[in-house]
């Protein structure tokens, strides 16, 4: 009897521990992230970008995922148009001059829950010196161990719209546009321990 009761302790205690799980810490994969923004051109087209991956860090908390956390670092260096000439042009000082600011940093202040799998992810988007609150429509797309690597992983979509000029990039607006739209797309995990 006495050893069914402390088998029973141990087995309440590890499911306690379950429950109560630690949040994970994720690398993003730049191979499988891309960060992409597109604009109107002169009313004729609305060209897309992609500034691609430096760093990124995700903390998510399965049980509580208001504890979770992202950040991220874009180097301009990375900006990629398919179109070399307008690459070049987008790093000039009438851009994003990414000589005197690099990177484009995002830094989350609060994730909300918003129902299965969709969250809001607000933080602090820094562009040409510039830091403003952006709200990022979230969606989890997977996490568990990836069938390739084995690693614990996960995945997310997100989406924002934003206005280039409050971060001091509004060359040429109205006739290009002002209005950003913003996708991103994630696999990250968790690190290998060295």
């Amino acid at each position: 009897m006495r050893t069914f009761r402390y088998l029973l302790i141990a087995g309440l205690l590890a499911a306690a521990a379950t429950v109560q799980a630690a949040p994970v810490t994720y690398k993003m994969d730049p191979g499988h992230t891309m960060v992409l923004f597109s604009w109107n051109h002169f009313g004729y087209s609305n060209p897309t970008a992609d500034l691609g991956l430096g760093e990124g860090t995700l903390v998510f908390d399965e049980q509580d995922p208001a504890k979770s956390s992202v950040e991220v670092t874009l180097p301009l260096s990375a900006l990629d148009t398919h179109v070399p000439d307008l690459d070049k042009h987008l790093k000039k000082a009438d851009f994003f001059d990414a000589e005197k600011y690099p990177v484009v940093t995002f830094k989350s202040t609060s994730v909300q829950p918003e129902g299965d799998k969709h969250f809001k992810v607000t933080g602090d988007l820094t562009v040409h010196g510039v830091t403003r609150p952006v709200t990022l429509d979230a969606t989890l797309n997977r996490v568990g161990p990836h069938p390739m690597t084995k690693a614990q992983s996960i995945g997310f979509d997100a989406t924002a719209t934003l206005k280039r000029s409050d971060f001091g990039v509004g060359a040429y607006v109205p006739m290009v546009g002002d209005e950003i739209r913003i996708r991103i797309t994630t696999e990250a995990a968790v690190p290998k321990a060295k």
